[in-house]
């Protein structure tokens, strides 16, 4: 019976409650699990900016021991490529991105795609309130 292979993406940027949720999730659909972690460059051209720097977010994850294995995103072709490397069964990342991956399902019919809910946090919103919080008077 051939394992099943779990590739999962995101930033993990300020880890929280909702990451933790989906990764435990995911580490429960499969027998193997690989975590996609965009890089800093990848985000700033989705005009975003990391707190954590990649390597410090790859340690994390790594140390944390969610995935058999961490690997670097750094184009949008990657999740593509990845899946192609890996025999990848299920993919999954966050709820945001819900429509924005169809072109995989056309590429690799058998995929299962799933998306999940950022729940009550989110990196950004962390961000935000700690900014607001320690807003000088």
């Amino acid at each position: 019976m051939k394992e099943k292979i779990t590739l999962v993406a995101g930033s993990f940027d300020i880890l929280h409650e909702s990451h933790s949720d989906m990764l435990r999730h995911v580490r429960n659909l499969g027998d193997r699990r690989i975590v996609m972690l965009s890089t800093d460059k990848f985000k700033e051209g989705k005009n975003k900016k990391a707190y954590k720097n990649c390597n410090t977010r790859k340690c994390v994850l790594e140390a944390m021991r969610w995935g058999n294995l961490v690997v670097s995103e750094q184009s949008w072709e990657d999740k593509g490529l990845y899946i192609d490397r890996f025999d990848v069964d299920i993919f999954a990342m966050g709820e945001e991105w819900h429509e924005k991956h169809a072109f995989l399902k056309e590429k690799f019919p058998e995929l299962k795609i799933m998306y999940f809910s950022r729940g009550k946090h989110s990196s950004s919103q962390i961000k935000k309130d700690l900014k607001y919080s320690f807003k000088k008077e």
